[in-house]
């Protein structure tokens, strides 16, 4: 019979285990670990989706041309929707609203990057002289990877996780500290101890493997029915969306 304490090891060695840290500082340039997932997310997103786009008959390096106008716009917008539905981490008591420009310390909404975002590739492609609907079609699967690989980044930073659980694929969360000082820094600290404080639902683990299937999918339907008119792209909110509602309930 396993006694308690080893009963507890083998529960740890059995959970998903959090990165120490998010933050890597080559001299004085911060590496972090969010920013690095946005960016690859950002540049599978552009590469798969300019293939797809000639695939379609579409001109190489349109998909480029149109992001230079869609990424900063669905980065300002997912960074407006963040503010705005967490406005208290930023405008409540004992809070600094300087803090609310820091997009490297986490905090993208996707609706709002796909809202503004929308507007930037509209503009891109009137810029481009190409149908939006028929751009939107060809990237679509490329934008659900690219959620995918940016929610490695939430694993990076411990953030966005669920409730507390017992099941063996269990997040476990670290105190992060500032090594300079001791004090909690969650996002910028380090672990110094490996003990979990909880250990929660890895919801962004679900949301990355559901985003995965759905680029699955949505590359799968695209090739038995033939989808157009902005209709695959429709497709990949819908099927985004109910994944995102059962995992916002945990």
């Amino acid at each position: 019979m396993s006694s308690p304490v080893s009963a507890t090891a083998t529960t740890y060695l059995a959970n998903i285990p959090s990165p120490p840290q998010g933050v890597w500082h080559v001299g004085p340039v911060p590496l972090r670990a969010y920013a690095l997932c946005i960016i690859v997310g950002i540049v599978v997103a552009i590469l798969w989706g300019d293939r797809r786009w000639v695939a379609r008959g579409g001109r190489k390096g349109t998909v480029t041309d149109v992001a230079v106008f869609a990424v900063p716009f669905g980065l300002v917008g997912g960074r407006l929707y963040h503010v705005a539905t967490d406005w208290h981490k930023y405008f409540g008591p004992d809070r600094n609203p300087i803090d609310a420009f820091k997009v490297w310390e986490g905090g993208l909404g996707i609706w709002g990057a796909v809202a503004l975002g929308a507007v930037g590739a509209w503009i891109g492609c009137r810029y481009r002289g190409v149908p939006l609907p028929a751009f939107a079609d060809a990237v679509a699967p490329g934008l659900i990877l690219a959620q995918a690989i940016g929610r490695l980044g939430t694993w990076f930073n411990q953030e966005l996780y669920g409730e507390p659980t017992t099941l063996p694929w269990g997040l476990e969360i670290y105190r992060r500290i500032d090594p300079s000082n001791g004090l909690a820094d969650p996002i910028n600290g380090q672990a110094l101890d490996m003990t979990p404080v909880a250990v929660v639902h890895p919801t962004f683990l679900y949301e990355l493997l559901w985003n995965v299937l759905v680029a699955v999918l949505l590359v799968l339907v695209d090739r038995r029915f033939r989808l157009g008119r902005g209709r695959l792209f429709a497709l990949y909110v819908a099927l985004y969306c109910v994944g995102r509602l059962w995992i916002e309930m945990m």
